[in-house]
C-alpha cells in the first residue's frame, strides 16, 4: 500500500490562511489504513484548522468527505457539489488523490495535508516499512521475496558490497544487510544456485526515471 503522513499542522494550515471556507476531503484507501487520512482523522484536521482559526479571530468553515478513493475519478466527481462552493480543498490522500482533485476541479486551489512516503506494508501496530520501490520489473523470484532494490541501501543485484559485516549494512548496526536476508532465504529454499546467475543492468526506463508510468489492461478498457 502507499504509506503517508500528515504534514506538520502550521504547514497545513498556513496553505487555506486566506480561505474563508474549505473542503477537507479525506481517502478510504491505503492512507486510511495507515492512519494518516481516513475519515477519523478528516474530522480531526477540519476541527483543528477551525479551532486555530477561531482563535485568531479568523472564523474556517469547513465541509468534509471522505471519498473511497481519490485515486478513482468517479470517487473525485462525486465531491463535485461541495467543491463548488469553497475556496480550497485540503486532501487527506496520497500525492495521486491531490493531483486528480487538482484536475477534475481546475479552478480551485488544492493543497496536500500529507507527504506520500513510500509503498510499504504493516510491521507492527503503527510502523510501517518500505517494501517495494515501484521499478516496474519484479525479480522477487530470483531473491527469495526480498527486494534488494528497496532492502539493499545500494539497490545492489548482485550480491552484498564490502559494507556489509556480520549481517548487518554498513549503513547502521539496525539494518539487515539485504543479501544476507536473501542469501539465508535462498539457502533454506535449496535454491542458492539461483543467486549465480548474473544480473544484468537494470531496467530503469521502466521505472519512474523513464517518464510518467501507464499501465493498460485490454479486457478492463471501453
Amino acid at each position: 500500500m502507499i504509506v503517508a503522513e500528515q504534514k506538520p499542522f502550521a504547514e497545513i494550515a498556513g496553505f487555506v490562511a486566506d480561505c474563508n471556507k474549505i473542503l477537507v476531503a479525506g481517502c478510504l484507501g491505503c492512507v486510511a489504513v495507515c492512519l494518516a487520512g481516513g475519515e477519523k482523522e478528516t474530522e480531526i484536521l477540519a476541527a483543528a484548522l477551525r479551532m486555530h482559526r477561531r482563535l485568531q479571530g479568523k472564523p474556517l468553515e469547513t465541509v468534509t468527505y471522505t471519498a473511497t478513493r481519490q485515486c478513482d475519478p468517479e470517487y473525485v466527481d462525486a465531491m463535485a457539489d461541495l467543491v463548488k462552493d469553497v475556496d480550497a480543498v485540503v486532501s487527506l490522500a496520497c500525492g495521486v488523490g491531490v493531483q486528480y482533485i487538482a484536475e477534475r476541479y481546475p479552478d480551485k486551489w488544492v493543497v496536500p495535508a500529507l507527504n506520500t512516503r513510500f509503498a510499504g506494508g504493516s510491521v507492527a501496530q503503527g510502523v510501517w516499512e518500505e517494501r517495494c520501490g515501484l521499478c516496474g520489473e519484479c525479480i522477487l523470484h530470483k531473491t527469495g521475496g526480498i527486494c534488494p532494490i528497496i532492502r539493499c541501501s545500494k539497490s545492489l543485484l548482485n550480491g552484498p558490497c564490502g559494507g556489509s559485516q556480520y549481517g548487518k549494512c554498513e549503513i547502521s548496526k539496525d539494518v539487515p544487510c539485504a543479501w544476507q536476508l536473501i542469501y539465508d532465504r535462498m539457502k533454506a529454499l535449496g535454491r542458492l544456485e539461483w543467486l549465480l546467475e548474473y544480473q544484468p543492468p537494470k531496467d530503469w526506463s521502466k521505472s519512474r526515471d523513464g517518464g510518467p508510468r501507464k499501465a493498460v489492461r485490454e479486457d478492463a478498457t471501453i
